[in-house]
């Protein structure tokens, strides 16, 4: 280690920074201050020519519930997500299938992730939906249906879950 050991001594009523404070470690690495966003309908004008793109400041479009639950399921019975991670959006017996389902790894595949191809949906009465996911993996092709219903804290819970194959067997008060 080269250590320079000698300093000047400050004169008396002298500073050795000025401002009294240290010098500011200026990083690199770091990001810069995020930009200023400006008002909608100001700042830059747009012509007739250039392209029309997403007003970044305009409301985003949010996904259905059904996508969100079908991605979810997904990661549950593939393995990629624990099963407790469903604990609390789920209700009633949908938890117990979804463990039962969950612990035979039906979509655990050896080559590519299970994705959702396609998703459809009925609504038998408001506050409930009816859905189907068609799941693919390589070349394979499974179909899952579930149900949500939407709760009195305005959110959707799962109440069952099924995937080709056998079923959950069900308890004798059922």
């Amino acid at each position: 280690m080269n250590k320079v050991m000698t300093r000047n001594k400050p004169t008396t009523g002298a500073r050795r920074h000025p401002g009294g404070r240290p010098p500011v470690r200026h990083d690199t690495r770091r990001p810069g201050p995020t930009p200023r966003r400006s008002a909608p309908g100001r700042g830059t004008s747009r012509t007739a020519a250039a392209p029309a793109t997403p007003d970044p400041s305009g409301p985003v479009p949010q996904p259905r519930p059904t996508d969100l639950f079908a991605d979810r399921l997904v990661s549950v019975l593939s393995g990629r997500r624990p099963v407790h991670s469903m604990l609390r959006h789920t209700a009633g017996r949908a938890y117990d299938e979804l463990a039962w389902l969950a612990e035979r790894g039906p979509l655990r595949t050896r080559g590519s992730h299970p994705v959702v191809r396609d998703i459809g949906y009925y609504v038998p009465r408001p506050g409930a939906i009816e859905a189907f996911a068609r799941i693919g993996a390589g070349d394979t092709l499974r179909a899952m249906a579930f149900r949500l219903e939407c709760g009195p804290d305005h959110r959707w819970r799962c109440t069952a879950v099924e995937l080709g194959g056998p079923r959950m067997p069900r308890a004798d008060g059922d």
